[in-house]
């Protein structure tokens, strides 16, 4: 072996070695304590362990903030669960939106679909109102009926007709009251949809 090889392979030897004594790269962390002093220390002070701090090494210097209270941890949790809620909250208007617009091309559409919807729920009132007229019209002759009856005892019969007339009668008063609810009810719901429809399209064509 030359006298070259050899003076290579000592000095990359050599190297290693020096390479395998170095120290690690030093870092100093330093913070405030509660007194307002400053501390510092080449492993964190147990006095920085709750507070803020800054970590400084060979690639400059880290700020690290100080761990939350269960108080902050608290709050934290509440802002994203809210920010979750509102980010839902906006997919669904977005969806609903969609919806409007795929459904509908002119506000004349929406008006056409409620009249129709409306005119549904009025019709099959309509049966209702005539059970309700004849449930009227059988309290009226049941009444005459129980006129006969002022002076003597009523028959168990006619107390049982009177009892399930005034049931049916309840009852179909209930089933009228909601079906005009529901005619309420869809009215305004075809009226969110028209003043809906109005923004996306307005904003749409101003943009």
């Amino acid at each position: 072996m030359s006298n070259n090889r050899k003076a290579l392979r000592l000095c990359a030897a050599l190297a290693m070695g020096v390479g395998l004594s170095l120290p690690a790269a030093a870092r100093t962390f330093c913070c405030t304590d509660k007194t307002g002093h400053r501390i510092c220390g080449d492993t964190l002070p147990v006095e920085c362990e709750d507070r803020a701090y800054k970590e400084i090494g060979d690639k400059g210097v880290r700020n690290i903030e100080a761990p939350l209270t269960p108080e902050q941890k608290a709050q934290r949790d509440a802002d994203a669960a809210r920010k979750k809620e509102q980010e839902k909250v906006l997919a669904e208007q977005r969806r609903k939106d969609r919806a409007l617009l795929n459904t509908y091309s002119s506000e004349k559409d929406i008006d056409a679909l409620r009249d129709r919807a409306i005119a549904d729920l009025q019709a099959s009132g309509k049966q209702t109102q005539d059970k309700y007229d004849a449930a009227v019209k059988q309290k009226q002759r049941l009444g005459k009926e129980l006129e006969f009856y002022a002076k003597k005892p009523v028959p168990a019969n006619l107390k049982a007709q009177i009892r399930d007339n005034d049931t049916e009668i309840e009852a179909q008063k209930k089933a009228l009251d909601d079906r005009q609810k529901e005619v309420e009810a869809t009215r305004a719901r075809f009226e969110e949809d028209r003043k809906r429809y109005r923004e996306l399209t307005q904003g749409a064509a101003s943009r």
